[in-house]
C-alpha cells in the first residue's frame, strides 16, 4: 500500500506514519498484556514488574557503555568514511565490554542486596543472577540498534521493533500462564536476547557493510568523543531509572505497594504512547539537528516538528483523557484509583514532548554540560517534588510533580538552546 503523496514527500511524516502502524500494533498487544498482568498479578505484581523494567533500563545504559546516541551521531556523520567508522566501532565495543563486565560482576556479588532493594525480598536474587548472564546481550543489542538509527533505516527499525516486541510479548504470556509473577519477570529479563536475534536476522547484511568485525581492535581512538555520550547516558537513563525505582519504593513504604502498582500502571500507559516519539527523535530529530548550524534554520525546523508532532500527540492525549474510564476498565479493571492521575500525567507528557524535541539539540551538538545540567535539574525536581507532594496529595502528588517539573524544564532548556545560538553568532562576528 502506497503512502499518500503529502506524507511520502515529508520525511518526518513518513517516519511518523510508518511508526504509527508499528505503535498501533504494539498498543493493541500491550492492552491485552497489561489487562492479563493486572488480572494475574494485581497492583503488587505490576509494581514489581515496574521495578524490573527500570532496572533493565539502568543495565542497558551501563552494559553498552552509554554509547547509543554517540553511535547514532557518528554513523550519521561518517556513513561514507569507513575508516572513521571502524575507529568508532572499536571504541564502542571496548566500552561495551567494560560496561558489561562491571554490570555482570556487580549483579553476581550484590544479587541479594539488589533483590531486597528492588522487591522488598531476597526471593528474587535468582533473577538478578540471570540478568548478570544476559547483560552482554543487552549491550550488544544496544550498539547494533544505534547503527540502525544512525543510518535512519526506519523501515528496518519498524520491523525489528515490532517483531522483537511480539516475540517478547508471546514469551511473557506463556511464562505468566505457567509460572505467574516469577515467569513474567524471567520473560522480561530474557527479552533482550530475542530482540538481538531479530535485529541480526533482519539487519545483519547491512551491519556487515559498516562494521568490519574482523578488524575490530581493543584500541579506543574515539574514547574522548564517546565518553561524552557515556556521561549523558548515565545521567539521563541511569539516574532516571534510579529515581523511578526510588519513587516506587517510597510509595511502597509510605503508602502501600498496591499504590506503587497504580502509579506504575499510569507510567506504563504513558510510556506506551511516549515510545511513539522516541524513534522519531533518534531517526529524524538528532540527525536533522546535527546538520543545522544557524538559529534561523533551527527555528524553522523546530516549527515544522512542532506543527507535525504536537497536534497529533495533543489529539491522542485528549482522547485518552476523555476515555480514561474506559481505558481503566479495559486495561486495569480494578485500578479505579488511577483515574485522577490522568490529567496531571497527560498534561505533563505533552509539555515534556515539546521539551524533549528542544533537548535533543544537546545530543545532536554534543552539548554535554548543558545536557547533564538539565537532566540533573529535571530529575532533582521530580525526586524532591514527588517526596514533598506525596505527603499532602498521596499518589496524585507524584504525577503533579511530573507536570510541574516539565513546565520548569521547558523554560530552562529553551533558554539554554537559544543561548547556544547567541554564542555561535557572537563567535562568528568576532
Amino acid at each position: 500500500m502506497k503512502l499518500p503523496k503529502f506524507i511520502s514527500e515529508n520525511l518526518l511524516l513518513k517516519i511518523t506514519s510508518l511508526n504509527a502502524l508499528v505503535i498501533s500494533i504494539r498498543l493493541v498487544v500491550s492492552l491485552f498484556i497489561q489487562r492479563f498482568l493486572a488480572e494475574m498479578v494485581g497492583e503488587v505484581g505490576i509494581s514489581k514488574i515496574g521495578q524490573l523494567r527500570n532496572f533493565t533500563m539502568l543495565l542497558t545504559s551501563i552494559s553498552s557503555g552509554g554509547v547509543f546516541n554517540g553511535i547514532i551521531k557518528y554513523v550519521s556523520e561518517y556513513k561514507e568514511d569507513k575508516e572513521q567508522l571502524q575507529k568508532m566501532f572499536s571504541t564502542a565495543f571496548v566500552f561495551t565490554v567494560i560496561g558489561s563486565s562491571i554490570a555482570c560482576v556487580s549483579l553476581l556479588i550484590g544479587a541479594e542486596f539488589i533483590s531486597e532493594y528492588l522487591f522488598g525480598s531476597t526471593n528474587f536474587k535468582y533473577l538478578i543472577k540471570l540478568l548478570a548472564v544476559i547483560v552482554p546481550f543487552i549491550g550488544i543489542y544496544r550498539v547494533f540498534n544505534g547503527v540502525v538509527h544512525g543510518l535512519s533505516q526506519y523501515k528496518n527499525f519498524a520491523k525489528i521493533d515490532l517483531f522483537g516486541y511480539l516475540l517478547g510479548a508471546f514469551l511473557l504470556v506463556i511464562s505468566l500462564c505457567n509460572y505467574n509473577i516469577d515467569g513474567a519477570l524471567v520473560a522480561i529479563a530474557v527479552t533482550p536476547i530475542l530482540q538481538l536475534l531479530v535485529l541480526l536476522y533482519i539487519f545483519f547484511k547491512t551491519l556487515k557493510e559498516y562494521v568490519k568485525f574482523s578488524k575490530l581492535s581493543l584500541k579506543i581512538p574515539f574514547a574522548k568523543e564517546l565518553l561524552a555520550f557515556t556521561l549523558m547516558s548515565f545521567v539521563s537513563t541511569g539516574l532516571l531509572s534510579f529515581v523511578e525505582i526510588d519513587i516506587r519504593t517510597m510509595i511502597r513504604n509510605q503508602i502501600t505497594e498496591a499504590d506503587s502498582g497504580i502509579w506504575t500502571a499510569m507510567t506504563f500507559i504513558s510510556k506506551n504512547y511516549m515510545v511513539f516519539s522516541a524513534s522519531i527523535f533518534t531517526l529524524y530529530v538528532v540527525p536533522k539537528f546535527a546538520s543545522i548550524h544557524t538559529k534561523k534554520a533551527f527555528t524553522l525546523e523546530l516549527k515544522i516538528i512542532y506543527k507535525t508532532l504536537l497536534p497529533l500527540f495533543g489529539i491522542g492525549m485528549l482522547l485518552v483523557y476523555f476515555l480514561r474510564d474506559y481505558v481503566i476498565l479495559i486495561i486495569y479493571p480494578d485500578f479505579t484509583a488511577m483515574a485522577p492521575l490522568f490529567k496531571w500525567q497527560l498534561t505533563g507528557d505533552f509539555v515534556r514532548l515539546a521539551t524533549l524535541v528542544l533537548g535533543h539539540q544537546f545530543i545532536a551538538k554534543k552539548m554535554m554540560k548543558n545536557f547533564i545540567f538539565s537532566e540533573i535539574i529535571s530529575l532533582a525536581l521530580f525526586y524532591f517534588l514527588s517526596h514533598y507532594l506525596v505527603k499532602y496529595y498521596g499518589i496524585e502528588g507524584v504525577v503533579m510533580a511530573h507536570l510541574v517539573r516539565s513546565i520548569i524544564m521547558f523554560g530552562i532548556i529553551y533558554y539554554l538552546v537559544m543561548r547556544y545560538f547567541r554564542k555561535q553568532n557572537k563567535s562568528i562576528k568576532e
